[in-house]
């Protein structure tokens, strides 16, 4: 039976682990970090006294490859959220408030009542949003539809969320896979769905356990630092802590940032340009009845943050394509963004001069840039080496970097490795 070295222990090199020890295969997980989750990870903050998420992600419930991910590791009840579709949000300049709820089925009669839609759109709005879901060419999100207020106040903050790209350069096609997945499928493919604690406790430490009970063998701390190859196959992993030959029937999943991957082949052709994410955490208790209440989060508009999410004993704000602000010093950072949280959550005023313990967590180079210039460079699973496929939410999936896109790679890259042994 093969031996297969995953190298990375993020989304998309757990659900490749997972995989191919469901097919029965022995595997060993290479981590360069002491913790596994790459960008979906918690760790204990010693300021704020309490376990923090190094990024916010919300799921929905279309999202079928990581929902399969999630069952398959046992985590489906430490998932929480609304029991159908809900997404509010709040302009923070005029504290206008409203919910975007869809109804079940794939007809969009919601479109037909101003209570479930945004306020003061019209139908013909909706036809123009829905024509972005037949989109296939490199046109830009910012030209893909009339841009009055369902583009404002609904369109742009999913997209900027999905895409991590400002709409003005990122591609509408990346967002219409989403859409058709989700939101044009009707409520129940919309149901938005978040760890009732910590991504880590949901996401990533139920994989770790799963694969160990299926005897995988998890090496934290251990970098690859080279790949040896004779012909086309690899033949041999240089570590931190020494060499790792393989034998004749042993492969290779590398599921480790576009960089590193380079890095590692140089012949591999990657995403070369990256876009930052800014999450600010704020010690402070959302009121259960409060704005956040229902859902757990809050769209922001007219503001520097984009989401609010309510966590345990904090609220974190989410700012995407964060590049022109990721120097910035992270008290400057808090201050910028603790006006936004203040009104969202209803706040007084005088709390602006009362802000609380923050930490904030930069991410300079979360994803890649969702641009036409950059889809290009994003290469498939396979590879011309034999015995080696490559998985990360960067890989060629047809969707933006995202929780989806990372499991469907691992799964896609696992699948390589499965079939080549059966040739």
């Amino acid at each position: 039976m093969s031996h297969v070295h995953v190298i990375g222990a993020g989304l998309a090199g757990l659900a490749a682990a997972l995989s191919l020890t469901t097919a029965g295969r022995t595997v060993t997980l290479h981590e360069a970090g002491p913790a596994a989750g790459g960008r979906c990870r918690s760790y204990h903050d010693r300021e704020l006294g309490l376990r923090i998420d190094n990024g916010n992600h919300l799921l929905l419930s279309g999202n079928a490859a990581a929902f399969g991910y999630i069952e398959e590791i046992g985590a489906l009840d430490r998932m929480g959220g609304p029991e159908q579709a809900l997404f509010p949000f709040v302009d923070l300049k005029t504290n206008e408030r409203w919910t975007v709820r869809p109804n079940r089925g794939r007809i969009p009669w919601w479109v037909l009542s101003r209570s479930r839609r945004v306020p003061d759109t019209r139908l013909s709005d909706y036809f123009g949003m829905r024509k972005i879901a037949k989109i296939k060419d490199d046109t830009v999100v910012a030209e893909s539809m009339r841009r009055g207020r369902l583009y404002w106040r609904l369109v742009e903050p999913l997209a900027l969320a999905a895409l991590n790209t400002h709409p003005q350069a990122g591609i509408a096609r990346l967002l219409a896979l989403v859409m058709r997945e989700t939101l044009m499928r009707g409520a129940d493919f919309c149901i938005p769905c978040v760890p009732k604690d910590c991504l880590s406790d949901a996401l990533i430490d139920p994989a770790i356990k799963t694969l160990e009970s299926r005897g995988a063998t998890i090496r934290f701390n251990t970098r690859i630092t080279g790949i040896e190859t004779v012909g086309e196959r690899v033949t041999l992993l240089s570590t931190t802590t020494g060499p790792v030959a393989l034998g004749p029937k042993d492969a290779v999943v590398l599921a480790v940032p576009p960089w590193v991957a380079a890095d590692l082949l140089p012949f591999l052709v990657v995403p070369t340009e990256y876009q930052s994410i800014l999450n600010v955490h704020f010690l402070h208790d959302a009121d259960p009845k409060g704005p956040l209440g229902k859902t757990g989060f809050l769209g922001l508009l007219s503001g520097k943050a984009e989401w609010l999410f309510a966590k345990p004993r904090h609220v974190s704000v989410t700012i995407s394509a964060a590049n022109e602000l990721i120097d910035e010093p992270a008290a400057v950072l808090a201050a910028l963004v603790w006006p936004n949280v203040r009104v969202a959550l209803g706040l007084p005023a005088r709390m602006d001069a009362e802000m609380p313990q923050f930490r904030v967590v930069k991410e300079k180079r979360a994803t890649f840039a969702a641009t036409a210039m950059q889809e290009v460079r994003r290469p498939g699973a396979d590879t011309r080496l034999e015995n080696l496929s490559i998985g990360g939410d960067w890989t060629n999936t047809g969707l933006p970097a995202t929780i989806e896109g990372a499991i469907r790679s691992g799964r896609v890259a696992a699948n390589v490795i499965l079939a080549a042994a059966i040739e």
